[in-house]
């Protein structure tokens, strides 16, 4: 969630205008992962389509259920995928923050 936050809050210049940088593609990038990995986990996957006797009466928590286990066959692709994401995404603010170079803006 804090995560989200501040790649949602990324997007908004220091004059309070919208920005759009090569900053909030990596952020975004490693958001949209890291929600990912989350909804892959078997977890998500008892909670969404646990406790049910049949399917044919809960259609849209089975229609949940297939997606969610679709995306847990790649669970581990997105683990490695996810960290991968974290090291380059905190390689990147600590590149920028530390002046080795700038953060080319697109937008702003």
């Amino acid at each position: 969630m804090i995560n989200t936050y501040d790649a949602v809050v990324a997007f908004i210049n220091k004059d309070g205008s919208f920005g759009l940088g090569l900053g909030n593609i990596i952020l975004v990038a490693n958001v949209v992962l890291l929600w990912l990995y989350t909804a892959s986990c078997h977890s998500c996957r008892s909670i969404i389509g646990g406790r049910l006797n049949h399917f044919s009466k809960h259609p849209l928590r089975y229609k949940l259920w297939g997606q969610v286990s679709t995306l847990n066959g790649k669970h581990m692709q997105l683990a490695w995928a996810t960290l991968a994401s974290l090291a380059i995404t905190d390689f990147y603010i600590m590149a920028v923050s530390a002046g080795w170079w700038g953060d080319p803006r697109i937008v702003g």
